[in-house]
Formats: C-alpha cells, structure tokens, sequence
C-alpha cells in the first residue's frame, strides 16, 4: 500500500532519532528544565526574532490547542474560529470540555474574514443583553487552514488589527505550520507571526517529529502560571527532554524549513499531474494538502493500493479525498501513486 492519508504516519526524522540517542544516557532534570528545552527554546527565539517569547513544549497539537485557549479564555469567554476550524470539528469537544464555547464563522476556504469577524464582534457589544452571552475572548486561526489554504500577511494583519482593538488575543494553530511557510508565494514567516500573534505553536508531530508541539508566546506574553495549566491538561511531558532534542534537532542548520518544503514540492508534483490527467481539483492549494474529487467506482478500485483520507461526500456519486504529501514523502512514493491514478 501506498499511504498518502496523512502526513504523520512516519515516525521522524533520522537525525533526531540520533540525537536521542547520542543523547540518552546524559542525565537531565525533568519536565521541561533542562538544558536541552533550552537549547531548542534559544534556537527558537532566535528563528522568531524575539528573544523575549516565551516558549513552552507540549506534547500534541489538541492539547496545544485546548490548553492554550484555556489558559487564556476567562470562564465566560469563548474562542472564535472558522467553522471548519479543527477546534470546532476534529477535537472531540476539548474547547468545550473545558468549559468555553467555539463561536464559529463562516470560512472562505477555510479562512476568517477579517470583515466578518469585525461585524461579529461590533454586533455583540452592540447588544444591550451581552452580559447575558458568552464573550468573544480570543480568535483562532490555522496556518495552513483545514483546506491547506493559506492567510496572506496583509489578511493577517487586518485581523491582527481587529483582535488589538477589542482586547482580544489572536492564536494561530500551526500544527502543519512547517508547510506553510516553505509553501510559493506565501509572505509570511516566523517573525512576522510572532509581530501579528499574541500566541501560537510550531508543529512537531506532522513537521518531522515523533510528538509534540513548541507554543510561543511573543513579548514575554504567557499568561500566569501557565505551566501549572500545561500539566492540568495532561500536556506536560515528564521526560521534557524527549520534546527538547526534537525541536533542538529540528532548528539546527534549517532542518526544519528544508524537510518540510520536501512536502510542498512533492505535493506539486502530485496536483501537476493531477491536472494534467483531467481530475477535478476541489480547492486549489499551494501546501502539501491536495483534494480531489474522485468517482466512488474509481475511489474503491483506487482503495484498494492507495490509502487516502477521506474529507466530505460530494454528491451521491463522488467523494472528496485528500492526498497529503509529508517531509518523508519519497519520489518514489510519488512515482508509484502517479502511476496508479
């Protein structure tokens, strides 16, 4: 079987297999404090140009993004998010499990609109009775979206701008982050996130790492005791040097920019291909995530040597699949799938 269902299914990069294990047997306090946390925490800093963020490793990107908004959100408060935002829809409830309430909006391929979400918020305090409402008290964005579409800086920043009036926090999901700042024509890159957002993380899990997640808060902007909220959420890794060497491995000499452009230029390879055979492209993207629209003939006969992931019925007789390409992602892999369809 080919396997192009997602890009985690690997388990990570040699070099940071080795540096585990060159790394093993050196004695190390636990939970995050020790020398190889910050080590990574410098490089990282350095990589975002603010040498004043602070930068936490935790262990998946649900618990990221649970943690995050629940340190942040007051018990009133609720997080806006794009209806197709994974928060709203692939997390199990975990916002809600803790207590705040996924305010969603429309998406435009995925995407907030800046305009729509100043509307959303100028409505609400507009409202004689919002005392009585959930508050709007963060918004969330992911980069890449669930679509693999991206946010231009120009469309960042006006809803950067938006969030800093009102007094709310923007956080930016970069669980796939990787793959979106070594994507053509993007403008965005780690400086400016950390410029535009109050929080956001670094993907590890999908990016070339075994687990984990680095979640910087720019401008020594962590909330309090945020570490005591990180081990209440079952996001804390006792053994925190495991995350430490990772992402220490994954920001030396750029290995972390170059595997995962491997993805975007594997994956264009695929959607070039894809075009040229006459497929139907659901959502153009220029990310490691392509969607296509196959027949449910065509989609069982291909089931049964490729394994894709399934997004959303189209009609009763067609399905939207996605292929996701990944920093492991061979030319054989793609050799071998181009030769299927």
């Amino acid at each position: 079987m080919l396997h192009f269902e997602s890009d985690y299914i690997q388990g990570a990069h040699p070099a940071i297999l080795e540096n585990l294990i060159k790394t093993n047997l050196i004695a190390q306090t636990g939970y995050g404090v020790d020398c190889f946390c910050e080590d990574a925490r410098a490089k990282i800093r350095t990589a975002c140009g603010d040498e004043t963020a602070d930068v936490y490793f935790l262990v998946g990107g649900t618990q990221a993004n649970a943690t995050v908004i629940d340190a942040m959100l007051k018990n009133y408060e609720g997080v806006v998010a794009a209806v197709t935002g994974h928060i709203n829809g692939h997390e199990a409830g975990a916002v809600e499990a803790d207590g705040h309430k996924v305010l969603p909006l429309p998406h435009h391929l995925g995407k907030v609109d800046a305009n729509e979400l100043a509307d959303l918020l100028a409505t609400f305090y507009a409202d004689d009775n919002h005392d009585h409402m959930i508050f709007p008290g963060m918004v969330y964005v992911s980069h890449p979206t669930e679509y693999g579409t991206l946010y231009s800086k120009a469309e960042l920043t006006a809803i950067s701008d938006i969030c800093r009036k009102y007094n709310i926090p923007l956080f930016l999901d970069g669980a796939r982050l990787g793959y979106a700042l070594t994507s053509n024509g993007t403008d965005l890159d780690l400086p400016t996130l950390a410029q535009l957002c109050d929080v956001f993380y670094i993907g590890g899990t999908k990016c070339g790492a075994l687990c984990g997640e680095a979640v910087i808060f720019p401008r020594h902007g962590a909330p309090k005791q945020f570490f005591t909220t990180v081990k209440q959420h079952g996001a804390l890794l006792a053994k925190g040097r495991v995350l430490g060497v990772q992402f220490a491995t994954l920001f030396t000499d750029g290995l972390y920019m170059t595997i995962c452009k491997n993805a975007n230029v594997q994956a264009e390879k695929v959607r070039k291909d894809l075009k040229e055979k006459g497929y139907e492209i659901f959502i153009e993207t220029v990310t490691n995530q392509i969607f296509i629209v196959l027949e449910n003939t065509r989609l069982k006969e291909l089931s049964e040597k490729v394994c894709f992931g399934f997004w959303e019925k189209k009609d009763d007789n067609h399905t939207v699949m996605r292929i996701a390409t990944s920093w492991a992602t061979t030319d054989e892999d793609v050799e071998g799938l181009l030769g299927l369809l």
